[in-house]
């Protein structure tokens, strides 16, 4: 029982990092925007950067006489969610922010946990948690709490596009969470993460590679150490940390403790970028971080 509680605790802490890690990337791409790259080619640089580092660990991973061969079947699934995962689920968000505000896409997007939530129950025939209902209604009250003032409605068709664009984003990254779920106790989180990611990076590069002409080459070096601290801390290390949590606490409260990332970024942004926080954005925080708590009791 104390074992348990401990590993629990250790996974709470394992998805907390890498939700603020992971989170951490949109005050870096501030940051980059400085030196003026444009978005498309900062997400190119992103992904060519990371690719290295996952095709290290699935070598690393396949080099182990105890891994799990992945068996035709299974490739089909890992395509899929490596394709809905990083690279469809960041091209919908990257398209619908053209039409959106960033407070508005934060909520909107953050309706994912509820989403992944559901999908568990369906899928996997789990019964969902009074508590686990209470932190998801928490969490994302403190978001709308805290983002309040950035947010902007209009009746304009733009809008509602932008809008629906996110929606598929969330829904999205939702069936790669749940996916996740499945494909992460046969393989471990390590080759499962290597492979998806591989499969997001490529998918990344070919798309804008083919769709865009982009040159990459006349940055300044402040672009592209800036991206290559992205690709390796907000990026290779947060999707290893939430595949590991997604194995011992599952997909749903994984999804619900990541909820802490939007109220991250704004404390961020106060002290890296001098942005200010407001009363509002503090209240907004307490309630996310009571949300996270409560789960984070939660048994089993």
């Amino acid at each position: 029982m104390i074992e348990a509680t401990k590993n629990k605790s250790s996974a709470v802490l394992i998805a907390l990092c890498g939700a603020l890690l992971f989170s951490s990337k949109a005050v870096l791409i501030k940051f980059a925007y400085q030196y003026d790259v444009d978005k498309l080619s900062l997400l190119v640089l992103r992904m060519g950067f990371a690719l290295p580092f996952y095709l290290f660990f699935a070598f690393k991973s396949n080099a182990n006489p105890k891994a799990t061969p992945i068996k035709k079947k299974d490739w089909i699934l890992l395509v899929y969610l490596g394709i809905i995962g990083y690279y469809f689920a960041s091209f919908l968000d990257l398209w619908g922010l053209e039409f959106i505000s960033a407070g508005m896409e934060r909520l909107i997007l953050f309706i994912y946990p509820t989403i992944t939530t559901i999908l568990i129950a369906i899928t996997f025939k789990k019964k969902i948690s009074r508590n686990t209902w209470i932190a998801i209604l928490l969490t994302y009250v403190g978001i709308s709490i805290a983002f309040w003032e950035k947010i902007s409605l209009n009746d304009n068709t733009d809008f509602w596009f932008g809008a629906l664009l996110i929606f598929g984003s969330a829904l999205t990254f939702s069936f790669y969470l749940v996916g996740s779920e499945k494909l992460i106790p046969k393989f471990g989180s390590k080759k499962f993460t290597s492979y998806c990611m591989i499969v997001s990076c490529i998918g990344v590069l070919v798309h804008f590679g083919i769709q865009n002409s982009i040159d990459i080459t006349s940055f300044r070096w402040e672009v592209y150490s800036t991206a290559l601290a992205i690709a390796f801390f907000s990026t290779v290390l947060p999707s290893f940390m939430m595949s590991m949590a997604i194995k011992q606490i599952g997909a749903s409260t994984t999804a619900i403790i990541s909820s802490v990332g939007p109220i991250w970024v704004l404390v961020l942004a106060y002290f890296v970028l001098g942005e200010e926080f407001y009363l509002l954005q503090i209240s907004g925080t307490a309630i996310v971080i009571l949300g996270i708590l409560l789960i984070s009791k939660e048994k089993g």
